[in-house]
């Protein structure tokens, strides 16, 4: 019976490490499987990730375009449609949202007058269309925003 007290590894699985600059018994001393002189016979020698082998290197060959912002604000958007799926008198807010499988969790909303909402909501958003507040108020519905930075975005 097989137990953890008689695993092994398969016959032809593993094999010792190579004990480099220990004798000349070992067939790896001396210059330590390194060969005489040149680049790669140096310590800290090695191949950076990127060179190619003297070439102008794809890196730098790529020309660089345009502006980067990194505090760019991501936001998810949810459209009218897809807020009048819910039920009348509901909050709508992130958690919601996420529940509902129409966002992942901790993104920004934005809210986007893409078709109607017929149902009184209460929606409380990151950002809004002004056309979208104004058919959610014009449905009974109210509007709220919450403060964008609450994901430490």
């Amino acid at each position: 019976m097989l137990t953890l007290a008689n695993l092994s590894p398969q016959k032809g699985s593993t094999k010792n490490r190579k004990r480099l600059g220990r004798g000349p018994g070992t067939g790896h001393g001396k210059t330590a499987g390194r060969g005489h002189k040149g680049f790669k016979s140096r310590s800290g020698s090695g191949i950076k990730p990127g060179f190619e082998g003297g070439q102008m290197p794809l890196q730098r060959r790529l020309p660089k375009r345009g502006f980067n912002n990194i505090f760019r604000k991501e936001y998810t958007i949810v459209s009218l449609d897809q807020l009048d799926s819910f039920d009348t008198g509901t909050e709508i807010n992130a958690r919601v949202l996420v529940d509902a499988g129409m966002i992942k969790k901790g993104a920004l909303i934005k809210v986007l007058a893409n078709g109607e909402v017929t149902k009184s909501l209460t929606v409380k958003v990151d950002k809004i269309s002004a056309s979208a507040k104004e058919k959610i108020e014009a449905a009974g519905g109210s509007v709220e925003l919450v403060d964008a930075d609450r994901n430490g975005k």
